[in-house]
């Protein structure tokens, strides 16, 4: 669902483990690596829509985390034209997002890629918490370093 201004609802989510490092997921069959995220559904409130998608993207359930944070405010991202299906151009212009910060409560082990039938990464690593954001599709760079920014100060 589109906002007045062409914007869909999503969540951003960063989990860290207890060395403060940050869960970054490979995009199945691409090397193009990110942060969980997704699209919030119709009646459905930010929370749950953050414990839906992190559950069918990296197969973690509530009580494998503790929320220790969320941004403020919705940041905004535009996606290029190229990557934005015909029919949608005309409205469509990106996402605004509400991320999380979680702390893995529970172990490596946890997680599981291939939770549900759709997985959205093949591969899933730790990474130092300021991420090399020259590893994040340029145009959610902004977006990624405006949230690490924003939640660094309830982690450290």
């Amino acid at each position: 669902m589109l906002d007045n201004e062409g914007y869909r609802s999503n969540v951003g989510i960063i989990i860290v483990n207890c060395r403060n490092e940050v869960f970054l997921g490979k995009r199945i069959k691409e090397n193009a690596w990110q942060f969980p995220q997704g699209g919030v559904k119709y009646g459905e409130c930010l929370e749950e829509a953050m414990y839906r998608e992190l559950y069918e993207e990296v197969g973690l359930k509530p009580e494998h985390v503790k929320i220790i944070g969320r941004t403020k405010g919705w940041l905004h991202y535009n996606v290029p034209s190229n990557f934005v299906r015909k029919e949608s151009r005309s409205q469509y212009k990106g996402q605004k997002q509400i991320w999380f910060l979680l702390r893995l409560v529970g172990s490596d082990s946890d997680v599981c890629l291939y939770a549900t039938p759709s997985p959205e990464f093949d591969a899933w690593k730790w990474s130092h918490y300021w991420v090399p954001l020259e590893d994040i599709i340029e145009f959610k760079r902004s977006v990624y370093e405006q949230a690490l920014i924003e939640l660094s100060s309830i982690l450290f």
